[in-house]
């Protein structure tokens, strides 16, 4: 029997450049999944850690990056683990980083590129990557959430 669960999360790490809002783009290392694919920051669960903490934690496993603010975007997607025969609920988030930053990446990414939102839609591999940067830019495009930012930010 197929299993729904919330097993993921997607973390979009952006920054200021001067006035323009940055996002950050991985791309795969050889001998992983997908290789040479540009991606946001992925990863699991795990048991017992809520899915904030999580996104935190790969955040800064994956990039070396600590957010000075995270914010729930208001989105869950979804994705078919056939493997595991698993639909899995991924919580999304925003991690906004210091435009001083600096990246270090784990050893799963080989290159890192800071891209404006528009190069970020054209490089990054899933489709839900590019639709999901529509609400990053609208809800986060000033730097904070607006009359919202009560409700969607996490710390």
């Amino acid at each position: 029997m197929t299993i729904i669960r919330v097993s993921l999360v997607d973390v979009y790490v952006v920054r200021w450049k001067g006035s323009a809002l940055e996002c950050l783009g991985l791309r795969r290392g050889p001998g992983g999944r997908c290789p040479g694919s540009w991606e946001s920051v992925h990863g699991h669960i795990d048991a017992d850690e809520p899915p904030e903490t999580a996104a935190i934690r790969e955040v800064e496993e994956e990039t070396g990056l600590s957010p000075l603010h995270l914010y729930n975007l208001s989105r869950v997607e979804l994705f078919y683990q056939h493997r595991l025969n698993e639909v899995a609920l991924i919580p999304v988030f925003v991690a906004l980083v210091r435009e001083d930053a600096v990246v270090r990446l784990s050893p799963e990414h080989d290159m890192f590129a800071w891209l404006t939102f528009e190069s970020a839609r054209q490089r990054l591999a899933w489709p839900r990557e590019r639709r999901a940067l529509d609400d990053v830019e609208m809800l986060l495009g000033q730097g904070h959430a607006g009359q919202v930012d009560d409700v969607l930010r996490v710390c």
